[in-house]
Formats: structure tokens, C-alpha cells, sequence
């Protein structure tokens, strides 16, 4: 939902070139995100049976120290992805240059 809300404002001066390109970028490392957050998620269940913090925290010490630090490595990318953080803030400048008004209020609500 945010992919979709953050295309949209960006890309309000539709007939802007630059305005075109940053929200197609939005919304792809959104896309990303979503995609990382999803697997890591999924994985958990897979491996844990559950999303329950106090389920998967006691059987954590049991689990694969590898398969853990992938979920770990999953969540972290989409988490990074969907809040612009370094290296996958490459839509933020761009966004701001493209619609700096209508991003700001996105931004602010």
C-alpha cells in the first residue's frame, strides 16, 4: 500500500519526465521491501510454525544459527527498503526532486 500511495504522490505532475521515473522507482524498492519483508515472514512460519514472538524466542536457541541469520538478513532488507535507509534509499532524492510538495505531505501524515 505504501509502494502504490508513494507512486501516486510522487508521480502527481504526471507530465514530468523526472516525476515519471522517481515514482516507477518508488515503487519498485518498495516492491523490494514488501518482497523481503514477505519472505521473512513465511520463513519464519515455515520454520518456527508460528509468528508468536514467545513461541519463536524459546525455540530460537534450538534452530539453525544459519537459517536465522538469513530471516534476520530478509526482515532487516525489507524493514531498510520500505523506511529509504542506506543503500536502499536511491528513490528518496529523486522523489523529492520530482514532487517535493506532495511527497512532504505523504511524508508528514
Amino acid at each position: 500500500m505504501i509502494g502504490v500511495v508513494s507512486y501516486l504522490l510522487i508521480n502527481y505532475y504526471y507530465t514530468r519526465i523526472q516525476a515519471n521515473k522517481a515514482a516507477i522507482l518508488a515503487l519498485t524498492m518498495n516492491r523490494v521491501g514488501d518482497m523481503g519483508l514477505s519472505i521473512g515472514f513465511f520463513a519464519i512460519f515455515a520454520l518456527f510454525g508460528s509468528v508468536d514472538y514467545a513461541t519463536i524466542f524459546s525455540l530460537a536457541p534450538f534452530m539453525n544459527e544459519t537459517t536465522i541469520t538469513i530471516i534476520s538478513l530478509l526482515l532487516l532488507m525489507g524493514a531498510m527498503a520500505k523506511s529509504a535507509q542506506i543503500p536502499l534509499h536511491s528513490w528518496l532524492p529523486g522523489s523529492m526532486e520530482a514532487g517535493a510538495v506532495t511527497l512532504t505531505k505523504f511524508k508528514n501524515f
